[in-house]
């Protein structure tokens, strides 16, 4: 049987964010549960596509609908031996839900391994897990991580940060990097 994977999105999560981690763990053999609080299985969330387009900050734009492939109300934290928080807009509310905090929670009291994106760490922060811990996110989110006691680490968008079970990066562009770090906290190994 193989091993289960936890995203956790919602409307507007990051397309790439949400989309590329997803098909990854898919295609090395993981099963992947993406959830949103509120709905089931066959149900989708809107995505947006953030980009570097030399502005001062990522643009945005609508990009796909994402299927879920689970209940959100049916997730029990111990059958996952990891747990995806994508960025994008959806973490700005799916903070703000209670069961999402004891996921989160779960994960890090039973030191499972977490993979965090841009905006996804403002999710760890209002889980109250960052306490100590090194991390990266997107700049704006850097004093969030600072404020809740965590060491904010500047990195360039292509690469990622690993502190324990918790790998992070500060965009999509870091993919190759973050999704590499979070496969060696899984304690996988990938051979050519």
């Amino acid at each position: 049987m193989a091993k289960k994977i936890l995203l956790l999105a919602g409307d507007f999560t990051e397309d790439y964010e949400t989309m590329v981690p997803f098909q990854t763990l898919l295609a090395v053999g993981y099963a992947v549960d993406a959830v949103c609080p509120g709905k089931k299985a066959g149900e989708t969330v809107r995505t947006a596509v953030h980009d570097f387009e030399g502005e001062q900050t990522y643009s945005e734009k609508r990009g796909h609908n994402f299927a879920l492939t689970a209940d959100f109300d049916s997730v029990q934290p111990d059958d996952y031996a990891g747990l995806v928080l994508p960025g994008g807009r959806a973490p700005e509310y799916l903070r703000l839900d209670k069961d999402v905090l004891a996921i989160v929670k779960h994960f890090f009291t039973q030191n499972k391994p977490v993979a965090a994106v841009c905006h996804g760490p403002q999710i760890l922060v209002a889980a109250d897990v960052v306490r100590g811990r090194s991390l990266t996110a997107y700049p704006a989110v850097g004093p969030e991580i600072k404020a809740a006691g965590g060491n904010f680490v500047e990195l360039a968008p292509d690469q990622a940060h690993t502190d324990g079970n918790l790998v992070t990066s500060p965009a999509w562009p870091g993919h190759p990097a973050w999704l590499s770090g979070f496969f060696q906290i899984l304690g996988a190994s990938i051979t050519l």
